[in-house]
């Protein structure tokens, strides 16, 4: 795991997760977007995870390389992630990215939104 620094954050991509997010660069076939983690004001527990790609670096982000993924977190999300792991699972019982966050102190159900 290779790290840029412009200003940096907490957030971990795993391996797995990162050769998915590459994969789907690749179907878009685009080279000039990044992975962007955010929270958000909303869902039943009051803070929702948006996961999206973004071709924009604005001022006060934060950027990561995870061996040619780079991943932005915006400067309003950052303390809320701050030791947050981003995986990618694809088994029978789930298929999709997991957010594995130590500063939820509770989530719904649905598993998209916290506190």
């Amino acid at each position: 795991m290779t790290q840029t620094d412009t200003q940096s954050h907490n957030v971990a991509l795993t391996p797995v997760a990162a050769t998915k997010v590459r994969s789907l660069l690749e179907q878009e076939g685009r080279d000039d977007l990044r992975l962007r983690i955010a929270v958000q004001p909303g869902g039943c527990s009051g803070l929702i995870y948006q996961l999206y790609f973004d071709e924009r670096v604005l001022d006060g982000d934060a950027t990561k390389d995870f061996d040619g993924v780079e991943v932005i977190v915006d400067r309003m999300s950052a303390p809320y992630l701050d030791g947050a792991t981003i995986d990618f699972a694809d088994t029978i019982e789930q298929q999709g990215f997991t957010i594995d966050n130590p500063n939820a102190q509770g989530s719904c159900a649905c598993g998209d939104s916290f506190h």
